[in-house]
């Protein structure tokens, strides 16, 4: 797999436009039906590798990729050893998706990774509005039944909406133009993170929009007493509580992450090079479930760190810290470069801060939805800052 940051010109090939609109629709589908849109996503990646082969073109990437296909070498490695193949082997197919990383490096480039921001923000502000009427109105407000969005689960459409806030802020910061729609969705995406009731994704976009705003400002932070002032006199007391949870030690989701925590050093202790397999820490748990855990065999460690150590081993780890290192040291180069893509490269750098906080004390690097989301926000301030392919029938400047 090639890196590049700049392409030289290439006919513009029928394939590439369905490509283009397929990865445009899958930002918006993802919103809505993980079904949809890898079905969509399907799609556009064979119109891609149709156009890679008809045009005798290699795949290029953003460097980044390059540890996330050691990576996904050392996943496919740890279901070799796993305890129970056919269970990891299913985990395992979910490294087909790393795939949008060179389809939309190739697709999305020049204007079109604005227009692909411009449908994950507007699809995301459509997904709040939902989320905070089925708060206000249908009974989704309390943590039994929490707003989901036009999604299945509270978890992912938290996790989306720190994603989306980033971006928004991001734009409202660093970019000059196109700010207005932002501003007027951003009330709606912070109320409806906040109704999801998921202090995981609210320390999560804490992170990035702190980032954002010493980026851009030191002094900006000052706004953060404002914020919490508001939050304090405007929530109500069951959203105030939640919040004071998070310092809580006799919270009950708070001592059973503490003892998932200590039930994965042991998982990693008996298997550091290869773990035991990606999709089976659900299975041994129990061999080392701490008499302080509550949940009896919960689907994953809520740790991105320990989850990657214990299902594929601390080699996976240690590949997926540099794959980490790697997209934020590119992307402040980015920033120092400025251009037009200096937003989308802010909002990747605040992507990954709040996905690192938040993956302190949820799975989120597992979860599909947000991963796709999250590779393609990364994505675009490479795309953004290729030049776009010519028209039909026009040849380039000299």
């Amino acid at each position: 797999m090639a890196t590049a940051d700049l392409a030289g010109p290439r006919r513009d090939h029928w394939l590439d436009r369905a490509t283009l609109i397929g990865l445009l629709a899958f930002g918006g589908a993802l919103q809505f039906s993980i079904f949809l849109a890898e079905t969509i996503l399907t799609l556009a990646l064979i119109a891609w590798l149709a156009s890679l082969i008809t045009q005798r073109e290699r795949p290029e990437a953003p460097p980044w990729f390059t540890p996330l296909l050691v990576y996904a070498g050392l996943t496919l490695v740890a279901t070799a050893f796993s305890m129970d193949r056919w269970a990891s082997l299913g985990a395992a197919k979910q490294l087909l998706l790393f795939l949008i990383v060179p389809a939309a490096y190739r697709a999305l480039r020049g204007r079109s990774a604005e227009t692909a921001i411009d449908v994950v923000i507007s699809l995301g502000a459509f997904s709040a509005i939902v989320g905070v009427i089925q708060f206000g109105f249908l009974g989704y407000d309390r943590l039994q039944q929490r707003p989901v969005g036009t999604l299945g689960h509270y978890m992912t459409y938290s996790g989306l909406l720190m994603l989306i806030i980033c971006s928004v802020v991001a734009r409202l910061l660093f970019s000059r133009r196109d700010r207005v729609w932002p501003a007027l969705v951003l009330p709606a995406l912070v109320v409806a993170l906040v109704f999801t009731f998921t202090r995981s994704a609210w320390v999560g976009a804490c992170v990035g929009v702190g980032l954002l705003l010493i980026l851009k400002d030191f002094r900006l932070l000052a706004l953060a007493p404002v914020v919490a002032g508001l939050f304090f006199a405007l929530a109500p007391s069951s959203l105030t509580s939640r919040f004071y949870s998070i310092f809580d030690l006799k919270d009950p989701s708070n001592r059973d992450r503490v003892a998932m925590f200590q039930a994965g050093t042991g998982i990693i202790a008996s298997d550091p090079l290869t773990g035991v397999g990606p999709n089976v820490v659900q299975q041994v748990y129990p061999q080392y479930r701490k008499a302080t855990a509550v949940e009896q065999t919960p689907p994953h460690l809520h740790n991105v760190p320990m989850q990657i150590a214990a299902e594929r081993g601390l080699p996976a780890l240690g590949v997926w810290i540099w794959f980490v290192v790697s997209a934020i040291r590119g992307l402040l180069l980015r920033m120092r470069s400025g251009g037009r893509a200096l937003y989308l490269s802010a909002g990747g750098l605040a992507s990954m801060g709040a996905m690192i906080a938040a993956g302190f004390f949820e799975y989120n690097f597992g979860d599909s939805e947000f991963l796709l989301l999250l590779l393609l926000l990364l994505t675009l301030p490479w795309a953004a800052a290729r030049a776009a392919a010519p028209a039909p029938g026009r040849q380039p400047a000299a």
